[in-house]
C-alpha cells in the first residue's frame, strides 16, 4: 500500500513541477494539476493539504539535491577535486529536475514571495560555508585570488541554464532534447575553463 501512495505522490508532484512550471504560482490551480493526470481533486488534497504545501514540495524537490551538490567541498582538500564533482552534480540536478528548476527560477525572479524562511537559511547557509571553503583554498595558495561568491553565482548560471532555458539549448543543439552525451559534454567543458580560469591544476582531479 505505502509503494502505492508513494507512486502516487510521485505522479501529482511531477505533474505539479510542470504545471507550476509553465503558469507559475498564481496562474496554477489544483483543479489543472489534477485534470492533467486524470486524478479527482480530492485526491491531490489527500496527499496534499494545499496548494502551498504542494508549491513548497516542489520547490524542496529541487532544493533537497541542490544543498547536496556542495557535499565534494566538505569531502575534498582540494579544489579540483571538489569543483570537478560539484559542476558534474549541478550538471545532474539540471538533466534530472529540469521543471522543478524552473519553479525554483521562476520564484526568486519574482523575489521569491513563497519561498520559506527555513530554506532561505539553508541556502545562505550553504554558500557560506562554499565560499569559506573556497577562500580557504585560495589563502593556502590552492587557487588563484578570486571572489569565491561571484565565482558561485557563474557557477550557478551555467550549470542551471541547461534546466532553466532548455528550449534554448536544444534550439541551438539542433535537438529535441538533450542526451546523456551532450550533458556530459557540458560539464567536462564546465569543468576545464574554470580550473584553468582560477589556476587549478587539473591534474588533481584526475
Amino acid at each position: 500500500m505505502s509503494r502505492i501512495r508513494d507512486r502516487k505522490r510521485a505522479l501529482i508532484l511531477n505533474a505539479a513541477c510542470e504545471t507550476f512550471a509553465n503558469n507559475g504560482y498564481a496562474g496554477t490551480k489544483i483543479i489543472d494539476i489534477a485534470q492533467k493526470i486524470a486524478m479527482p481533486k480530492a485526491n491531490i488534497y489527500y496527499y496534499f493539504k494545499n496548494k502551498e504545501v504542494l508549491y513548497r514540495s516542489v520547490l524542496e524537490s529541487f532544493i533537497t539535491p541542490l544543498l547536496m551538490a556542495t557535499a565534494p567541498f566538505d569531502q575534498y582538500e582540494h579544489p579540483a577535486l571538489a569543483l570537478t564533482d560539484y559542476i558534474k552534480l549541478k550538471i545532474e540536478i539540471s538533466k534530472n529536475h529540469p521543471n522543478a528548476s524552473k519553479v525554483f527560477a521562476n520564484e526568486i525572479l519574482h523575489g521569491a514571495p513563497h519561498l520559506p524562511n527555513d530554506i532561505i537559511e539553508k541556502l545562505c547557509q550553504q554558500t557560506t560555508g562554499a565560499t569559506d571553503k573556497l577562500q580557504n583554498w585560495i589563502d593556502e595558495g590552492l587557487m588563484d585570488d578570486i571572489s569565491p561568491i561571484h565565482l558561485l553565482f557563474m557557477l550557478w548560471a551555467a550549470t542551471q541554464t541547461y534546466a532553466d532555458f532548455n528550449w534554448q539549448i536544444k534550439l541551438h543543439l539542433k535537438s529535441d532534447a538533450i542526451s546523456e552525451h551532450q550533458f556530459s559534454n557540458a560539464a567536462d567543458t564546465l569543468i576545464k575553463i574554470i580550473l584553468k580560469g582560477c589556476g587549478i591544476s587539473a591534474q588533481v582531479a584526475k
